[in-house]
């Protein structure tokens, strides 16, 4: 099979993980796991990084942003732990690396550890964000896209590409095939924040929006063909 990205950074949200609702919703995650085998089965090498929004979204009860931030970086990792947990289940070596130091469930991110793995099959989760408060997870996804030298960047939404406005408030909404960083940039598309569109433009990564709930755009993105919303060049 031709692959035209042999290399990915897949980036979820929390939400999709849980269905929609609070928690962890398991059949999601279990038919995640299924895409993903079949991925690595053509010899795609899969980096994830999870959101945390099923478990906790925003500062509240006074907790401050720093702290708040600290809790989501937490919250991104139970769900780390959970899809590598899948992953295991289903005979697949993953391994969770974290932006925070803590030994006794996962490693610490290290650039070349995390290459390492990769190219020796093993799919990596990276957890905790940057590390940092202030950056989102989709600022950490692309950050970890460009420094694992991942060929794409595969933003899985509840959606099946970017639009001109919400197309479930606006049935007239427009979806775009293609468009610049730039674009996005000058537009405010929302579906990811200024940081993390401007860091994939200043390192040339492309990123795809696509509905991570369609069964089989998956493989038919690392094929190359044409889903969801190219940012970028392809």
């Amino acid at each position: 099979m031709k692959l035209k990205y042999k290399r990915i950074l897949l980036k979820m949200s929390g939400e999709v993980l849980g269905g929609g609702e609070a928690g962890i919703d398991s059949g999601r995650i279990d038919t995640l796991v299924e895409e993903l085998d079949e991925l690595r089965s053509h010899g795609v090498q899969i980096g994830l990084v999870v959101g945390g929004g099923n478990i906790f979204r925003g500062a509240t009860g006074g907790v401050d942003r720093v702290t708040g931030d600290h809790m989501g970086m937490l919250a991104t990792v139970i769900n780390s732990l959970a899809v590598q947990d899948a992953l295991n289940k289903r005979g697949i070596d993953a391994r969770v690396m974290t932006a925070i130091q803590m030994d006794q469930i996962a490693e610490p991110f290290v650039r070349r550890h995390a290459i390492r793995h990769l190219e020796q099959g093993r799919m990596v989760i990276m957890a905790a964000g940057t590390g940092n408060p202030f950056f989102t997870t989709d600022t950490a996804g692309v950050l970890r896209a460009v420094e694992i030298n991942a060929d794409a960047l595969l933003k899985g939404t509840k959606v099946d590409g970017v639009y001109d406005s919400d197309p479930n408030g606006n049935p007239d909404a427009k979806r775009f095939k293609q468009l610049s960083h730039q674009e996005a940039l000058e537009r405010d598309l929302r579906v990811m924040d200024a940081t993390a569109f401007s860091l994939s433009r200043d390192n040339d990564m492309p990123i795809i929006v696509f509905d991570v709930s369609r069964r089989g755009d998956l493989l038919r993105i690392v094929q190359g063909e044409d889903v969801g919303t190219l940012v970028g060049k392809g």
